[in-house]
C-alpha cells in the first residue's frame, strides 16, 4: 500500500482540494477528500498542483516521430512528407523499431501520457518477406512500452492495397510491400500468435478503404469482434480518399465499412474530417468513437474535423497526436475547441471538462481499457499531476483548473506521472529513460545519412 496526497484533484468529475489517495496492487483502493489539510500526512508522496487521472493517446504511429521537423522544408508539401515517411519506413528493423519506439512512449510519459494505442502497420521486411519471428514488429512494441513505463494496446493494421483507383485497387509497391499480409486470412493467423499481458491489449485496425478491400474488412470486423477487441481505421482524412471510394464502390468509407459490418461501440474512426451527414449518423447509431489527432490534421492540411456535428449526434470523441508533430494531448484537447471555433465562428461548442475527458476516459474506452481514465476507487492507478506555477498557468484561481490545464498548460508543466501506481515521472524526469538522449540518437541513426 502507497499513499499520495494531492494539492488539487480532479474527483467525482470537479477539483477537489487536499486529497488523500491509498494505492494497493496498482488501483485506487481509498479516496479521502479534507482529510489531510494543507500538508500531506506521514510517508504519503505530495503533488503540488492540480492531479487528472491519466492521459490516453488514442492514435501514434510512432516511427512518424522521425520525421518531426523534417518534413517542413520545400514548404512542407504533402509529397516531402510522404517521401520522408517512406524513407523512415524501409530503413526500420525490429532492434531499430524498438529503440525509437521506447523513446517516443517515454516522451509520451513525460507529456501525461499513460496508455497509447500504436497504430501498427510496419511488419515485415523491406522487401515483404516476414521475419522469422512474423511478429518480430509487433513485439519491438510490446517491449517498447514495458521498457517506457505505459500501457499499450498494439492496433495490429491490416494493409493489402497501394491504393484505390480508377482501375480499382492496386498491388504494394516499394515501401508498402512490407505492410502487407497479403490476405485478411494471413493477418488473423500472424496477429492470433501475438500475447497480450496485463499491462498490454491487442486490438485490430484496418489501415483504410484505400489499403483494404470491404471482403477483408468484413473478415477483420467479424474476427475482433468474436475476441471483443477495438478495432480502429484511418476514415474520410482526405477529400480525395472519399472521391475514390465513391468512384469505385459508391458509397463513402464510413458506408462501406458499415455495410461491411464493421461499425459497433468497438469501433474508432480515425480522423473523419470529411464526414457527411449520413456518415454522423451512422457513427452515432452504432456508439462509436471518433478520434480526432488535430495537430497532425493540421500539418498535413487534412482539414476540421466536424466536431460539433459528431456532438450532436452522441459520438465519442476521443483524442491522438498520430504522427507527433507534437506530443501534447492538452494541445490536441483545446484545439478540438478551438478550430471548431474558427469554423462556425462561435466559442463554447466544447466545455474544457468535456476536451479533458476526451484525453483521458473517452481515449481508454476506444483502447479497451474500461477500467481507467477517472480517479475513482478500483479504477487503475494513473495520475498525472500539472504544475500551476509556470508562466502559463501561474494566477489560476482554485475555481479554474480544469479550464487552466485545457487551454493554458502544456506537456512541459507535467510534472509527475502515475501509471498503475508506479511514480513513473517525478519532478519532470523519466524513472528509467533519458528521453532526450535517446530521441536524438536514435532518429539520428534512422534518418541521417552516413
Amino acid at each position: 500500500m502507497s499513499q499520495v496526497w494531492c494539492e488539487s484533484a480532479l474527483v467525482d468529475g470537479r477539483p477537489q482540494r487536499d486529497v488523500t489517495i491509498e494505492i494497493l496492487d496498482g488501483r485506487f483502493a481509498a479516496i479521502d477528500v479534507g482529510a489531510h489539510v494543507g500538508a500531506a500526512p506521514p510517508g504519503a508522496t505530495r503533488l503540488a498542483g492540480f492531479t487528472i487521472p491519466g492521459l490516453a493517446n488514442a492514435h501514434s504511429h510512432a516511427f512518424h516521430r522521425a520525421l518531426r521537423s523534417r518534413t517542413q522544408a520545400d514548404r512542407g508539401t504533402f509529397w516531402t512528407w510522404r517521401e520522408l515517411m517512406y524513407r523512415a519506413a524501409e530503413r526500420l528493423t525490429p532492434d531499430s523499431s524498438h529503440r525509437l519506439a521506447r523513446a517516443v512512449f517515454a516522451e509520451m510519459a513525460l507529456a501525461g501520457v499513460t496508455c497509447v494505442g500504436e497504430f501498427h502497420y510496419l511488419h515485415h521486411q523491406p522487401d515483404g518477406t516476414p521475419y522469422a519471428d512474423p511478429n518480430a514488429m509487433g513485439e519491438a512494441m510490446l517491449a517498447a512500452a514495458d521498457e517506457a513505463g505505459i500501457r499499450l494496446t498494439l492496433l495490429d493494421t491490416l494493409y493489402l492495397h497501394g491504393g484505390l483507383g480508377p482501375d480499382g485497387y492496386a498491388a504494394p509497391a516499394d515501401a508498402q510491400r512490407r505492410f502487407s499480409d497479403g490476405s485478411a486470412e494471413a493477418w488473423i493467423q500472424r496477429i492470433e500468435d501475438l500475447a497480450a499481458s496485463g499491462t498490454h491489449r491487442l486490438g485490430g485496425a484496418i489501415h483504410s478503404v484505400r489499403a483494404v478491400d470491404p471482403r477483408a474488412a468484413q473478415v477483420v470486423g467479424e474476427w475482433t469482434g468474436a475476441h471483443q477487441m477495438p478495432l480502429h481505421a484511418h476514415v474520410s482524412e482526405q477529400v480525395a480518399e472519399n472521391e475514390a471510394c465513391r468512384d469505385h464502390h459508391g458509397v463513402t468509407p464510413v458506408r462501406l465499412l458499415s455495410e461491411a459490418g464493421v461499425l459497433t461501440d468497438r469501433f474508432s474512426a480515425v480522423h473523419a474530417t470529411q464526414l457527411e451527414a449520413d456518415d454522423l449518423k451512422l457513427l452515432g447509431a452504432a456508439g462509436a468513437t471518433v478520434v480526432m489527432c488535430p495537430t497532425t490534421e493540421r500539418d498535413l492540411g487534412d482539414g476540421i474535423g466536424p466536431t460539433a456535428a459528431l456532438a450532436d449526434e452522441n459520438v465519442t470523441i476521443a483524442l491522438g497526436s498520430d504522427s507527433h508533430a507534437v506530443i501534447d494531448l492538452f494541445e490536441e484537447a483545446r484545439a478540438v475547441e478551438l478550430d471548431e471555433r474558427l469554423r462556425s465562428r462561435r466559442r463554447g461548442t466544447h466545455t474544457a471538462a468535456d476536451l479533458l475527458t476526451m484525453a483521458t476516459a473517452n481515449g481508454h474506452r476506444g483502447l479497451g481499457w474500461d477500467d481507467a481514465g477517472t480517479i475513482a476507487v478500483g479504477q487503475r492507478a494513473d495520475l498525472v499531476t500539472v504544475a500551476l506555477d509556470s508562466v502559463r498557468t501561474a494566477g489560476t484561481p482554485s475555481t479554474a483548473v480544469v479550464e487552466t490545464t485545457v487551454f493554458a498548460a502544456t506537456a512541459s508543466d507535467v510534472t509527475d506521472v502515475f501509471v498503475d501506481g508506479r511514480h513513473l515521472v517525478q519532478d519532470r524526469h523519466h524513472a528509467t529513460v533519458d528521453v532526450t538522449r535517446e530521441l536524438d540518437a536514435c532518429i539520428t541513426e534512422l534518418m541521417d545519412d552516413d
